[in-house]
């Protein structure tokens, strides 16, 4: 019996030995992809550092070229005046341009448009060079209107 107890208590120790090398294969394997699990969140944390940077320049670039602020003035009396206060502190040609173009729609269309008779003809016109003016904006190129567009530009070279 001494004899059976002997080979038990080795094999015991045998799995026993077998289980700390595998524990410890466990551990390096987890040790390991840790690692790389590491690296690759680095990695990742890089690219979406760089695409950030990169975002920013460009949102930096939209927003600077005065393209939304020309667009934004041709949204009603309160679009224009939010389009002059974002013009005030980074003033660029293009916002400039389509403000002093609006101002002078506006004035018109206060003036003309309480007449009558006129009021149905004068907003039309009105409406025409407003889209016509609109997508001038959208596509970021300075386009005075036909109605008065460059008499615009001189009365209101302050804005």
């Amino acid at each position: 019996m001494s004899d059976d107890n002997k080979d038990l208590g080795d094999e015991l120790n045998d799995m026993i030995g077998d289980a700390k090398e595998s524990a410890k294969k466990a551990g390096e394997k987890i040790t390991q992809k840790t690692s790389e699990l590491a690296d690759d969140a680095k990695e990742f944390a890089e690219e979406a550092k760089e695409k950030a940077t990169e975002f920013a320049n460009e949102a930096k670039e939209v927003l600077s070229d005065g393209k939304n602020v020309a667009i934004i003035a041709h949204i009603t009396l309160i679009g224009w005046i939010i389009a002059i206060i974002m013009n005030s502190s980074n003033k660029t040609e293009l916002g400039s341009f389509y403000i002093r173009q609006m101002l002078g729609f506006i004035i018109i269309s206060f003036v003309l448009g309480w007449i009558p008779i006129l009021n149905i003809l004068v907003l039309l016109v009105l409406f025409v060079a407003w889209i016509m003016s609109l997508i001038g904006a959208l596509g970021g190129e300075k386009k005075t209107s036909f109605l008065l567009g460059s008499q615009f530009q001189e009365w209101f070279k302050s804005l």
